[in-house]
């Protein structure tokens, strides 16, 4: 379904002469395409599956967040100001993020589903929020809350 929603927007970004989208797309879509080929060397000729490609347009998002940063503190803000459209342009294919209380309540109730109760427990926690909210979450912010309640 995401694969089918990225031609649709490319093909409406090219119809609207939008570069920068139709820019943002295409590097969607390659990146997508690499990790369809690789996926088929081990085996899986399908191709990545709806909850990858959304890990993979979240680790687009973070890359241009950094990089907006590092141009902000450089003082140039046409490129910051370039790196924020493509974060919404990537942003308007994923399902709405949890907030922090969501992000909270969603870490309580795994570790309760888990039985985490020390910190050695946090890698079992991370791996079912991955499964459970992929797309949905910042799991930094997730993993801090993460250590903080089972640092306690």
């Amino acid at each position: 379904m995401l694969r089918e929603n990225f031609r649709e927007r490319l093909n409406e970004a090219m119809r609207g002469k939008d570069g920068v989208a139709t820019a943002t797309i295409r590097l969607i879509m390659a990146s997508l395409k690499d990790r369809d080929i690789a996926a088929r060397s081990k085996g899986n000729t399908e191709g990545i599956s709806d909850d990858e490609i959304l890990s993979m347009l979240q680790t687009m998002i973070k890359q241009r967040r950094e990089s907006a940063g590092l141009y902000k503190r450089g003082g140039r803000e046409e490129l910051a100001a370039r790196e924020e459209e493509e974060i919404a342009i990537i942003e308007s294919f994923m399902p709405r993020q949890m907030d922090e209380t969501e992000i909270a309540e969603a870490v309580e109730a795994v570790i309760k589903e888990t039985g985490a109760g020390e910190l050695k427990d946090m890698g079992r926690v991370m791996g079912r929020m991955k499964e459970l909210y992929a797309g949905q979450m910042d799991f930094a912010q997730a993993s801090a809350v993460v250590k903080e309640k089972l640092a306690k």
